[in-house]
């Protein structure tokens, strides 16, 4: 195992330390907090615990919701394959990604115009085009880490057309358990997209100390990753309290954007 140095651990430690003590209370409060960074959280937008709104809207539950299950399921089922998707695979991803980018942008405008632009935006829309987003960032995020990480990498691709259905199939399903608004599927859902919006930018960030210290593609176990993971973390972590402070000190507030 590959000890961080000791300067990153003393940098966690306080940065950690440092949201811990500045952000609401509680583990909800927690998952708000990592949320307030990323996300605008519209109320309107979002789904409800009860009486209290989610960490994050219809959108992005869905796109970290899809992204963790893809990450989890090709780890599973394809470990150290670094494969692009290929074929029809390739193809449905990339509309996938058109339908996020077309749903999103007319969102947007329509927001910004006050009425409908091509369509009325709703909710389902948001939490389906995030699902298949999710799906997209996570077989790429898993391609490119499978090379990047490891020495003995396999070239073919992790997500075949099966397993893609497959995904398909289960992120539906989920999308459908959220739709039910039951604190049962709500309450983890919560801490689960919220946990994958550090986890995803910790690995972005790790992936990227891989490169910068020449160390790509030399790993044969998870031991010798631990160092750039957890510099990973630490970054990301200053990452999301920078830009947490940030729209606190201009909006005063954890909830949501003000109104204009």
């Amino acid at each position: 195992m590959r000890r961080p140095a000791w300067g990153w651990i003393a940098v966690g430690a306080i940065v950690l330390a440092a949201w811990l003590y500045f952000t609401p209370p509680g583990l909800l409060g927690k998952a708000d907090a990592i949320a307030y960074a990323v996300c605008a959280r519209d109320p309107s937008h979002s789904p409800f615990l009860g009486n209290r709104q989610m960490p994050l809207c219809y959108r992005c539950t869905g796109m970290h919701l899809a992204t963790l299950l893809t990450l989890a399921v090709l780890a599973w089922r394809a470990p150290r394959r670094g494969g692009y998707p290929r074929g029809l695979a390739a193809w449905v991803l990339g509309g996938l990604f058109l339908a996020f980018a077309l749903d999103g942008t007319n969102a947007f405008v329509s927001d910004f115009l006050h009425h409908p632009w091509l369509y009325t935006p709703n909710n389902i829309l948001r939490l389906f085009t995030g699902l298949g987003m999710g799906i997209v960032i996570g077989a790429m995020l898993y391609a490119v880490a499978q090379q990047a990480m490891w020495a003995n990498s396999h070239p073919e691709p992790a997500l075949t057309n099966r397993r893609l259905a497959a995904l398909l199939l289960a992120a539906a399903a989920l999308g459908g358990l959220v739709l039910t608004n039951n604190p049962l599927v709500l309450y983890p859902v919560a801490l689960l997209t919220t946990a994958d919006v550090v986890g995803l930018l910790s690995a972005i960030y790790a992936l990227f100390a891989l490169g910068l210290t020449r160390r790509e593609g030399q790993a044969h176990t998870w031991g010798e990753l631990t160092d750039v993971f957890f510099v990973g973390w630490v970054i990301a972590m200053i990452q999301l309290s920078l830009m947490a402070w940030l729209r606190f000190s201009l909006t005063h507030t954890w909830g949501p954007y003000p109104k204009i």
